[in-house]
């Protein structure tokens, strides 16, 4: 019996262990996770990539090329996550959200003090990427419902500190079962975890149709 025990707690414990407040799960549960081939499963497939290539949290500014620049993969910030998920949908939210700065420039937030778009740095920042997707008609309203967070919606936070964070619903749930987790980069690079309702949700993106 204190073996069967002892099994039992080894196993639960690679499902579902808590340190500070992250959350893991076995790759098992996920990976390899086949998706259509569609732009939602193209998302999908990506940010669940990401969790194994991106260890890093990396604000650093840095010089990039234009369009479809990015900083090493290994590294990045959670609007990185983003950015890369889209370009596996052949979306270039750099260039795209460049092009709309640049002829709608008083309309984006003026939080750093720029007179003029940057593309090393624009489409990198989570209230510039809020306001390109409520922009573009993506905007969809703010709830408590698990239900209403479909994967590959995009979802911006306040976090208990006042700053911004931005990332995507998953398609894989959490224990519950009700709720879908979130794929995102807070700072120990791109993980899955089960975080939706963790902090207060001020955007609520559905850029893609998911039929």
């Amino acid at each position: 019996m204190k073996k069967l025990m002892l099994l039992f707690l080894s196993i639960f414990s690679l499902s579902y262990s808590v340190s500070g407040s992250s959350f893991f799960y076995p790759k098992s549960s996920f990976l390899p996770h086949q998706h259509p081939k569609t732009t939602v499963g193209k998302i999908l497939t990506s940010i669940e990539q990401q969790t194994l290539q991106t260890v890093y949290y990396d604000p650093s500014y840095v010089k990039l090329p234009y369009p479809n620049g990015d900083v090493p993969l290994e590294r990045g910030v959670c609007a990185d996550v983003i950015i890369r998920a889209f370009r596996a949908a052949s979306i270039d939210l750099q260039q795209e959200l460049h092009h709309d700065m640049k002829t709608n420039f008083k309309l984006y937030p003026k939080i750093w003090g720029l007179k003029k778009p940057d593309p090393n740095i624009d489409h990198r920042r989570v209230a510039n990427l809020m306001t390109y997707f409520q922009r573009k008609g993506y905007a969809l309203a703010i709830s408590q419902n698990p239900k209403d967070y479909l994967p590959g919606d995009v979802v911006a936070w306040r976090l208990d500190n006042g700053l911004l964070h931005i990332g995507i619903v998953s398609d894989l749930l959490d224990l519950s079962g009700k709720s879908y987790q979130v794929i995102h980069n807070i700072g120990a690079g791109t993980k899955a975890e089960p975080r939706l309702f963790e902090w207060k949700i001020i955007g609520h993106y559905r850029c893609f149709n998911v039929t």
